[in-house]
């Protein structure tokens, strides 16, 4: 494999069209391009609408009165640079490991590790706190539409007064011999699962703004001023994340090259249509005070402003599916990751043989099941979850170099889909993560270090000393190990 640029050691760099000719040709195997626009398309929406907007609206309401509506659409042009810069790097260079390869092909193996270490930590986080928060809400709808509920002692973990948190470990579970089974079963249920999930923000909608909208609501309608716009979109920022998800799955998709770019940007642009509309609904449908002391806002709006008493149990099993979606996709997403990582030589090769009847990684789904499982069943994640915030921000952030860089280092490859305006495009999408960076605590960056300096001593002692490219740089043979 040549070594582009002259540049060798931990700052070499893989050549783009080496990328994508060493895609399903190495001893790992070769997945399956199963997945059509659609299914990638749901992949974005599944990541991205989950327990954020049927939850979170209620605490940004409380910083933004009924202005969270602009908040929302504030916080979805925060990603709309990092996503046009995903879209460009994904349909020209259309493998697994989406920021981690393409730091890898623009920034050197050393960021490329940084980065992918950091997707490790955000993906397998996110996937064990969404698990324990699909705990919670299966408690709620049982609660709410049987009237019981599982003991504490296994529906919570020792963080919280439990034992073991037993639906934790159960959705994890059920989500990893989803994966395992194949990509189209897991685009399949995905697809499905969006479906049910949109149909019920749809009966929202339409209910609130047909039974229960008044304008008095929307009165004082910024409270707060411009600033407590803008603190709300740093909050809600979050809810957006997921769409990147999407890119992990370049090397199944069925026209990466035309399917990426609409998956990513059409997701992100769809979830914030969606929003939007439920934000006015639910700010125009009762006053902002009982919205933001509301642990579910949207079913107390449609108790209170509609009438619907039944409204709580519709809206638990809507945040239940939309919570499986989520764990299904992201899931996905850290897999896959993985995958990149360990055919490179940074992890061990072995773990990501891909198994020729389900087109999947089996070895590498179950162990990370069960890590994943045991974390959510025990860890306490109400502080590292933070984490998550500040890595997909960085991984933002690299991607955003990342089109600037391969634009001057190879002006004249294929570029299926271009960001406009380069480089201001991608420097104000920088620009908006910095000042979203800067909003975070400074606790949150004291264990941010601490991870990155952990997976520099990993990278030192085995990555650097596997990895492929270095191998065969050196005249080795770079093979499975």
């Amino acid at each position: 494999m040549a070594v582009e640029s002259g540049r060798t050691g931990p700052f070499a760099v893989k050549d783009t069209s080496r990328l994508i000719a060493e895609a399903g040709h190495g001893a790992e195997g070769d997945l399956k391009r199963a997945v059509s626009t659609l299914g990638l398309t749901s992949l974005g929406v599944g990541a991205v609408i989950g327990t954020g907007i049927f939850v979170v609206i209620g605490e940004g309401i409380g910083i933004a009165g009924p202005a969270v509506i602009l908040s929302f659409a504030l916080a979805a042009l925060t990603c709309v640079f990092s996503a046009l810069s995903y879209a460009e790097l994904a349909s020209s260079i259309p493998v697994s490991g989406s920021a981690y390869t393409y730091a890898y092909a623009t920034l050197g193996e050393l960021v490329a590790w940084i980065i992918g270490w950091d997707l490790i930590l955000e993906y397998g986080v996110s996937v064990a706190a969404v698990a324990v928060g699909w705990g919670g809400n299966l408690n709620e709808f049982l609660d709410n539409t049987f009237g019981f509920a599982l003991p504490d002692s296994i529906a919570t973990s020792p963080e919280d007064g439990g034992v073991f948190n037993l639906p934790a470990v159960f959705i994890v579970l059920a989500v990893t011999a989803v994966l395992i089974r194949g990509v189209r079963e897991t685009a399949q249920a995905n697809i499905v699962m969006v479906g049910f999930k949109l149909l019920v923000l749809a009966f929202f909608i339409i209910v609130a703004f047909v039974a229960a909208f008044s304008v008095d609501n929307l009165s004082p309608f910024a409270p707060h001023g411009t600033s407590g716009v803008v603190d709300a979109a740093a909050i809600i920022f979050f809810a957006y994340i997921g769409f990147d998800a999407v890119s992990t799955g370049a090397e199944e998709a069925k026209n990466p090259k035309t399917g990426l770019p609409i998956a990513i940007v059409g997701s992100l642009l769809f979830c914030t249509a969606i929003y939007i509309l439920v934000s006015v609904a639910a700010v125009g449908s009762l006053n902002a005070t009982a919205l933001q002391e509301s642990d579910a806002p949207l079913a107390q709006a449609l108790d209170e402003g509609a009438g619907i008493s039944w409204a709580a149990s519709l809206m638990a099993a809507g945040a239940l599916v939309a919570i499986t979606s989520v764990l299904l996709t992201v899931f996905y997403g850290q897999t896959r990751i993985f995958f990149a990582m360990a055919r490179d030589g940074l992890m061990p090769r072995k773990i990501a043989v891909v198994n020729p009847n389900t087109g999947t990684p089996v070895v590498l789904t179950l162990v990370l099941g069960g890590l994943i499982a045991v974390l959510a069943a025990l860890v306490p994640l109400s502080e590292i979850v933070k984490l998550v915030n500040i890595g997909t921000l960085f991984a933002f952030f690299l991607v955003n170099i990342g089109v600037i860089v391969l634009r001057r280092t190879h002006p004249d490859m294929e570029r299926p889909f271009r960001v406009p305006f380069v480089p201001l495009f991608p420097i104000l999408g920088m620009l908006l993560i910095l000042y979203l960076v800067s909003r975070l605590p400074g606790e949150t960056w004291v264990r941010f270090v601490v991870w990155m300096l952990l997976g520099l001593l990993v990278y030192y002692f085995y990555g650097r000393k596997h990895s492929r490219l270095q191998l065969e740089a050196a005249g080795g043979q770079g093979g499975l190990s």
